[in-house]
């Protein structure tokens, strides 16, 4: 039988595009004749009730701000069998009969336990992170990078006056993506990621010095946020060349701001391509990009895939920075 009423959440940490999502899922939902419903706060709505009906007006002039519109939560009593069981049973005592979800691992994790407990889900990976290994693109990403890269644009201006080296830490934990990425951009003397082992000597302090030797006076380090430690880096730097360092920590910056085109687009599609999904009948399915196009896969084999780290791109990147 198909979805004649299904919930749209989002989870996890926000990302930019999110709100482009859930819009993209309100109307393609209208237009297929499905009722729409809002789920607040993530998961932790579902368990206390923080649901309302949706119209074509409800997601007006969200598709440019950052952030989610619906919020986000951590949900201790989601992450239990009783509270699984809890969420599946509000979804059943309201009608909701599928659900969308806009997140990252923990909250597709999330979605194959609602649909274990008889509520079909399909997940639309958002994250800033690119950290899903199922997927080449998570909404959020694009954004967070170009805004990485204006702020460390900023930086070196400041950086050039003084002939300092900068060190700039970028989100991302266990993923170096934005790291490499935003390194390419800027010109970073050096980029660490959590995914290439370093010899700091050889990989931060000779570069540097060589690119002294050419004329090069002022530097930009990018460093992931799960290198960690960047005062201590940026204190060797100072000690070993002479060069008078300083520490940025860009944070949750990265995590907000208007979402990109691509952002925008991407999230817009994912949306409408759940809704169809939902429409058919399937279930326990997640997005995924391959290239530019957007495909479907079992959750669970999608959690299981290991991540690939661009080694080519991550060796294209120190060759350009001297």
């Amino acid at each position: 039988m198909s979805t004649k009423k299904i919930a749209v959440l989002t989870s996890g940490g926000d990302a930019p595009g999110m709100n482009a999502a859930v819009r993209a899922v309100v109307r393609t939902a209208i237009s297929f004749g499905m009722e729409v419903y809002a789920v607040r706060h993530g998961y932790n709505g579902l368990l206390t009730g923080e649901v309302e009906k949706m119209d074509l007006r409800s997601v007006s002039n969200i598709i440019q701000r950052g952030g989610t519109a619906l919020l986000t939560a951590r949900s201790p009593e989601y992450n239990t069998p009783a509270g699984v069981k809890k969420a599946a049973d509000k979804c059943r005592e309201m009608g909701i009969d599928g659900v969308v979800v806009v997140g990252g691992d923990g909250s597709f994790r999330g979605a194959r336990d609602l649909t274990g407990a008889g509520i079909p889900c399909i997940g639309i990976p958002g994250t800033i992170d690119n950290d899903i290994a199922c997927t080449d693109y998570t909404i959020g990403y694009d954004t967070a990078m170009n805004t990485a890269m204006e702020m460390i644009d900023k930086i070196r201006e400041t950086t050039e006056s003084h002939d300092r080296c900068n060190v700039v830490e970028v989100m991302g934990r266990r993923c170096g993506d934005i790291a490499l990425n935003t390194g390419i951009a800027v010109g970073a003397i050096s980029t660490l990621v959590p995914e290439v082992e370093y010899d700091f000597e050889k990989d931060v302090i000779e570069r540097i010095k060589k690119a002294q030797e050419t004329g090069k006076h002022h530097f930009i380090v990018v460093v992931a946020e799960g290198i960690g430690h960047v005062e201590e880096i940026c204190k060797k730097i100072e000690a070993a060349t002479g060069i008078e360092s300083r520490v940025t920590i860009l944070g949750h910056v990265q995590r907000g701001g208007s979402p990109t085109v691509h952002d925008r687009v991407v999230a817009s599609r994912m949306g409408y391509y759940a809704v169809e999904l939902l429409r058919d009948g399937k279930s326990n399915r997640v997005l995924a990009m391959k290239g530019e196009d957007i495909i479907d896969l079992d959750i669970t084999e999608a959690l299981d895939m290991p991540r690939v780290f661009d080694e080519k791109l991550y060796k294209i990147s120190m060759e350009l920075s001297r």
